[in-house]
Parts: C-alpha cells; structure tokens; sequence
C-alpha cells in the first residue's frame, strides 16, 4: 500500500530510499539486492569484432575510424589491425540521354564507394553492446556500417572426450 506524503521539500534520492525502506518494512520480505549482471545469465564472450565502413569520402571514414579506436581504447577494448582498400571500387551505369533514339548520344554516371575494415578483439557482451550503441549514435552521414561478430562458445560435451 502506497502512503501520500509531501516529499517536495526532500531530495529525490532521500525519498526513493525511504520508500524502499517503507516497502521491505509494509510486505515484512527482505530481498537482497543483486546486481543485474549477477542475477542474469552469464556474459557472453566475443573472440572478434569486426566493422565494415563503406561510404563516398574516404577522409570522413578516416576521421570516424580514428573516433572509432579512441572509444574503443578508452573501453579497454583491444584493437585489432584496421585497414582501407587502395582503391575506390566504381560503379558504372550508362544510359542514354533520350530514351527513344539517339543511341550514340549516351550519358555515364560513376560511383565511387570506399571501404575500411576495423577488428577488435576478447570483448565481452555488455562492453560489446555499449561500444557499438556508441559509435552508432555518433556515425556521419554517407558512411554505412556492417557489424560482423564472432562469438566463443563452450564445446559440445561430445567432444571434449
């Protein structure tokens, strides 16, 4: 049963505990307060990660792979090699300038798309999922981002004999 009172006046982190205090004391059931991560269960393990960065400026993908590994230093997240391909791969498309005649008289648009890669290694699954909400949240426009994750599981029991 709730109890209405004037609690304008106290902190708010005041109150939460004495309503707390208040609920154990009204149910007369003690419940140990167990850390989420305890309670669940168990973290899972990734041996590797790896980001895929595909866009149409090769500088803008630099700078986000550079914010990339600063985050991930600053997590305590092992980083991997990280590279760039060399060159741009095009895509061509032609058409022609009138679609009823007039085929030699054609137009030709090109687009360049740049690729970087990025790994990372021995993450755990919350570290994983924080680091990842992070550098979502911060990703500039005209880059797309694939997220490849590789997971440590236990053998089966049949083969550990």
């Amino acid at each position: 049963m709730l109890k209405w009172l004037s609690l304008s006046r106290t902190r708010p982190l005041q109150a939460v505990r004495w309503y707390t205090d208040v609920s154990n004391v009204s149910t007369g059931v003690q419940q140990p307060e167990v850390p989420a991560a305890v309670a669940g269960t168990p973290d899972k393990l990734y041996s590797r990660l790896e980001l895929q960065m595909k866009g149409i400026d090769p500088e803008v993908m630099k700078s986000y792979a550079t914010f990339a590994k600063t985050a991930a230093e600053h997590l305590d997240i092992e980083v991997g090699k990280h590279w760039a391909l060399r060159k741009a791969v095009k895509d061509r498309l032609t058409l022609l300038k009138s679609v009823h005649i007039y085929k030699k008289h054609r137009v030709q648009y090109e687009i360049r798309n740049y690729y970087r890669f990025m790994h990372f290694h021995k993450l755990t699954g919350s570290t994983l999922d924080t680091f990842l909400e992070y550098i979502e949240r911060n990703l500039p426009e005209g880059i797309a981002l694939k997220v490849t994750k590789v997971e440590l599981q236990e053998l089966p029991e049949h083969l550990r004999k």
